[in-house]
């Protein structure tokens, strides 16, 4: 996307090929083995359709993640998300269990809930917001989702009853015998199945805690991110009586871009930032900013990379500036897991690897507690 940037083709007239999500697929590849040698604890991919644009262009993350297992040694792999309305939660059941078996243990459960009409809407579902009726239909079904998920991991035979799916359907006849549950073949090669989801909102953050659900904080204002973090702990603890440590079952993931000065850090990513926030805007994913008053920014709002580094959500410029910064939140939050962004468009290959070079080489070994799991988002 040599045109990246604020004076490119508008995000929706953008066209990419065949030959173009190709190279994109081959990029991938190459930065899981990158993040394999650099001893990245995991790489986290996406579920995203129909993006003629050429930002998302993985439509599954789960038989992505399977390929990229066979071309590495230890590497784990998760999604950032897989978008469950858009699946039948029986066919994901199966589709994880078997990766999940198939590379040894390597597959991380990553799931969300969807943000994009155009995804949502011809695969089945719908998308809304603050508790609209197609909100309120969208949680309704990921919930059943999760549920029949879990029984099916986790139960040698289950059922469900509920309001938008009964499993097994009533009356199967199957060879002259009713059909009153079901087994789901195989099983996760690690059972119970750990679940990372999104907090994105004070409901999501009450039912993620509820369920046990490990909780993944995206790039936000350092203030919300702080104040939710600890939201989480404290409802963990008010549903289940457990007092978690200050960054256990949490994980942060930061957008950073590494160069030996903060000037050419700057303008390696201006580019990046602006198409970046050009795409995602539109989606409201500016109530992730906050003003001075700690009240979320309008919808829409469309930032300037110098917000976006005054927001702490974007961590810009060398090794020290953006290190000094990380110590600084593992010491505030406790970070035990770590998700870093370090590829943008506009972006190529060698870039994006010298990027997961930078951090390994020159944040990393700051830290604290260098053993734990640091990912690369892809």
């Amino acid at each position: 996307m040599p045109d990246a940037g604020l004076d490119g083709t508008p995000p929706q007239d953008r066209r990419y090929g065949q030959r173009d999500v190709l190279k994109v697929y081959a990029d991938l590849e190459a930065y899981a083995r990158a993040a394999d040698r650099l001893g990245f604890d995991s790489m986290w991919l996406a579920e995203h359709h129909f993006q003629h644009e050429g930002y998302e262009v993985v439509p599954n993350a789960i038989l992505m993640a399977a390929f990229l297992a066979e071309r590495t040694r230890r590497l784990k792999f998760g999604a950032m998300f897989n978008v469950l309305p858009q699946w039948h939660p029986l066919r994901f059941a199966e589709d994880f269990a078997l990766a999940d078996v198939m590379t040894g243990g390597r597959m991380l459960c990553g799931i969300g809930r969807g943000t994009v009409p155009r995804e949502a809407e011809p695969l089945g579902t719908r998308v809304g917001w603050n508790n609209d009726p197609d909100d309120t239909y969208n949680r309704e079904v990921f919930e059943e989702q999760v549920e029949i998920i879990k029984r099916a991991w986790h139960d040698e035979t289950f059922s469900f009853q509920g309001k938008h799916y009964q499993l097994p359907p009533q009356k199967i006849d199957d060879r002259g015998r009713g059909v009153q549950t079901l087994t789901l073949i195989p099983k996760p090669f690690n059972t119970p199945v750990e679940i990372w989801q999104p907090v994105t909102s004070p409901p999501t953050a009450d039912y993620v805690a509820r369920e046990r659900h490990k909780a993944v904080f995206w790039y936000q204002n350092r203030a919300m991110l702080k104040r939710n973090w600890r939201r989480y702990a404290e409802l963990v603890e008010q549903y289940h009586g457990i007092k978690l440590r200050l960054g256990e079952d949490r994980q942060a993931v930061l957008n950073i871009v590494l160069a030996d000065t903060h000037e050419r850090a700057l303008e390696l990513a201006r580019p990046g930032h602006d198409e970046f926030w050009r795409f995602l805007g539109p989606y409201g994913w500016s109530k992730a900013y906050a003003d001075e008053g700690g009240k979320s920014w309008v919808y829409g709002r469309i930032p300037s990379m110098d917000e976006s580094i005054a927001q702490g959500a974007w961590l810009i410029g060398t090794a020290d500036e953006v290190g000094e910064d990380i110590v600084g939140l593992q010491r505030d939050l406790g970070l035990e897991y770590l998700s870093i962004f370090p590829h943008f468009p506009g972006m190529v290959r060698e870039q994006a690897i010298e990027q997961m070079e930078r951090f390994m080489r020159d944040v990393m070994p700051r830290l604290v507690t260098p053993a734990e799991p640091v990912a690369v988002r892809a």
